[in-house]
């Protein structure tokens, strides 16, 4: 039982982590909408042209399929929870 309190602690930690990272990565997705309305056309038509701004598209594009992952970790981490009970 012990096992399984420990593997839950860690899993609850890795939640956090991860959560923490996304929660960043969305801030940072905000800040660019907020600084493109602050940029000329040709200097975004100039950014949005650039290999950093097709990393941070794919980059966006992956974390579609990390939703769907953080979903199935947090359920099984209630499955886990709810054992704990």
């Amino acid at each position: 039982m012990e096992e399984k309190a420990l593997d839950l602690e860690h899993a609850k930690l890795a939640y956090t982590i991860i959560q923490s990272l996304l929660d960043g990565h969305e801030a940072l997705s905000d800040l660019l909408v907020v600084m493109s309305h602050a940029l000329d056309e040709d200097t975004l038509k100039a950014l949005t042209n650039t290999n950093e701004w097709e990393k941070y598209l794919e980059s966006k594009r992956n974390l579609g399929a990390v939703d769907v992952q953080v979903e199935a970790f947090t359920k099984a981490l209630k499955k886990i929870d709810e054992c704990e009970v």
